[in-house]
């Protein structure tokens, strides 16, 4: 080395010229497992080479279309194999993939359409719910509109892969390239697209492959959304010869016979469809057999559940935390880490993965003290690119060179870490910080409590008050008085909630968070609905 930092050594400029992508992973994956089974959904089955033939042919049908590397593609959809066909033929000509989720509104459709600033859609005649007719006036980027099925103002995608050539699966993507131009959920104002280069989406395949305890060859059930955190399991899965069965939408009862009839080994669920799968086992006594590993995440789990779901099918549970900003691999909660008889560690979301580096820090950017919370920050190859043309978002959130979260955590000394809440979901209430899930996890643990969700309401005496909603059990009551005690006790007076609210169910986001925002809307319709029946 030179006093200027710089090393003598002369660097490669082959290894410089070329960066590990995406589209070289799936063309080593469909090279080495040709007549392995692929891809199955509700209407198809394609091997590896199959999958491969139908990569190519739209290849030429996205080249026919005129799009060049650089720019984007957007697709509305159910989970089905032409998705992740034409998701990877982008990825070798070095296209961005924006995906639109199946139950967002058209507003938020067509903002994230002129936003991203794509050139091609492609939309699912099952799932379409606005009119397409008249899209390329409003959005004035777009360039072709194709459909699955016939939809008024589409071309027929399948006629168009009919008449394609099949395409050399050549790489012609950079490492550089944005690979997916991810939108958020959008709960706190207009959603935000974040950019995947190549990297990230390795990073998350490299990760999962070191820390989720996959089988040798997966057989995994993608139940929900594919444009979300089940989409970015399969290339995981193909690069270990493994298959993926898409499936639409969960029910318990469908889940479990999938698993039952088609060798399920792995799946990825939120926490809310895990309570239902629970629920249903308790009723029919059945055990699924063959289901080794369940990973869960988006949202916190209640320890208790967890507790009763190892009890029920063993210890096959693999949380992972991430966001968007940095997906799914900044923490894993290995499936032995799962100790039934250490709560706190069930309550944690896990262990920092190797590739990051995480560190909890207060609102001046320094690290907290041991066991204080702090807003968890996160940087390495998992980390985005930042925001699509939002130069205020990125340098709020990607200030002082790591990434901020806006989660709140403590590390235990163990090294683990547990999510308090986000930052933006705080309840001040009387001049104390409460965190809704504290609250949420001592009604949770109540065998009465399906699932539910607490918020801050405005309050003249308290600033906040702490109000709970709750789900029960069909067949059950809940005793609000035994509730109120349990938090005392657990807690202490100030997390008490101030009101409860017993409701048919809990609003949720796309991806099946509970969505705060809208739980005060629902309180306005219950007081309407009660000041009503007052004659009010």
């Amino acid at each position: 080395m030179t006093q200027s930092g710089k090393s003598d050594r002369v660097e490669n400029p082959v290894a410089q010229s070329h960066g590990a992508t995406m589209g070289r992973l799936i063309c080593t994956s469909i090279a080495r497992y040709g007549p392995r089974i692929a891809l199955v959904d509700d209407r198809v089955s394609w091997t590896y080479a199959e999958l491969g033939e139908q990569i190519g042919k739209a290849m030429d049908v996205l080249r026919s279309s005129g799009l060049e590397r650089g720019q984007g593609i957007a697709i509305l959809s159910a989970n089905r194999c032409e998705l992740v066909a034409v998701e990877y033929a982008a990825m070798l000509l070095g296209l961005s993939y924006t995906a639109l989720h199946p139950m967002a509104a058209q507003d938020t459709h067509e903002f994230i359409l002129a936003d991203s600033g794509v050139r091609m859609l492609l939309v699912d005649a099952d799932v379409l719910k606005w009119p397409l007719r008249g899209v390329r006036e409003r959005i004035p980027s777009l360039r072709k509109v194709f459909a699955l099925g016939a939809v008024d103002g589409a071309e027929d995608f399948a006629a168009a892969m009919a008449g394609a050539t099949v395409a050399p699966l050549r790489d012609e993507a950079k490492a550089d390239d944005v690979v997916r131009l991810f939108y958020t959920g959008g709960t706190t104002g207009k959603p935000k697209g974040v950019m995947w280069p190549h990297r990230v989406m390795l990073a998350v395949t490299v990760l999962q492959g070191i820390d989720w305890e996959l089988s040798a060859q997966p057989r995994f059930l993608a139940v929900t959304p594919v444009s979300h955190a089940s989409g970015a399991v399969i290339p995981t899965v193909l690069s270990r010869g493994g298959s993926v069965r898409l499936t639409k939408g969960f029910s318990a009862e469908g889940f479990c016979a999938l698993v039952r009839e088609e060798g399920i080994d792995s799946t990825f669920l939120v926490p809310t469809m895990i309570y239902l799968l629970l629920d249903h086992l308790k009723r029919t006594g059945e055990r699924l057999e063959g289901l080794d590993t369940i990973m869960y995440g988006a949202a916190p789990m209640s320890p208790d559940r967890l507790r009763e779901g190892m009890e029920r099918l063993g210890p096959i549970f693999c949380q992972l935390y991430g966001q968007t900003e940095a997906p799914m691999c900044i923490t894993t909660l290995r499936k032995g880490d799962h100790d039934p008889n250490n709560a706190q560690i069930l309550a944690s979301c896990g262990y920092p993965t190797p590739l990051v580096s995480v560190v909890l820090l207060d609102e001046e950017n320094r690290p907290v003290e041991p066991g204080r919370p702090g807003e968890l920050c996160v940087r390495g190859p998992l980390v985005s690119n930042g925001y699509w043309n939002r130069p205020d978002a990125n340098e709020k959130s990607f200030s002082g060179g790591w990434l901020h979260t806006g989660d709140v955590a403590v590390r235990s000394p163990e090294g683990y870490y547990t999510i308090v809440d986000r930052t933006s979901d705080l309840i001040i209430t009387g001049g104390f910080n409460v965190y809704p899930s504290e609250v949420e996890d001592v009604l949770n643990a109540d065998p009465a409590v399906a699932l539910s969700a607490v918020t801050g309401v405005p309050d003249p005496k308290w600033g906040e008050a702490v109000t709970a909603f709750l789900v029960v059990k069909p067949s059950e009551s809940v005793d609000l008085e035994a509730l109120r005690a349990r938090i005392r006790t657990a807690r202490g007076a100030i997390w008490v909630p101030k009101e409860f609210h017993i409701v048919d169910e809990i609003p949720l986001t796309a991806i099946g968070k509970i969505d705060r925002k809208a739980l005060g809307s629902l309180l306005s319709r219950k007081r309407e609905v009660t000041d009503g029946a007052n004659g009010d």
